[in-house]
């Protein structure tokens, strides 16, 4: 029984990606893809450049609409390709 409590004590210190991004499908049931967009500098060349990835994430309830913006986090797979979930929809100024 210890060596059980003592993984699940190692497993919830565990630090998860966060993504911050726009939802622009909600087609899906249960599903959003959110378009994240990141502002990096070329290792080579020095020039900063958009790139932009999409994510498919778990919204259990169907809350989140086009066009929201919200934010992703890593979790366990949850399908194929699935493998981030819906936290929290950014507030707006």
């Amino acid at each position: 029984m210890e060596t059980k409590n003592k993984k699940t004590i190692e497993t919830s210190n565990v630090t998860r990606k966060q993504l911050h991004g726009t939802v622009v499908s909600d087609k899906m049931m249960k599903t959003v893809t959110v378009l994240v967009n990141r502002f990096v500098k070329h290792p080579k060349y020095g020039k900063f450049m958009n790139i932009s990835k999409k994510y498919k994430a778990h919204d259990e309830a169907g809350a989140y609409k086009e066009g929201d913006k919200v934010t992703i986090e890593e979790c366990r797979p949850i399908s194929k390709d699935k493998s981030f979930r819906v936290i929290q929809r950014e507030k707006r100024l």
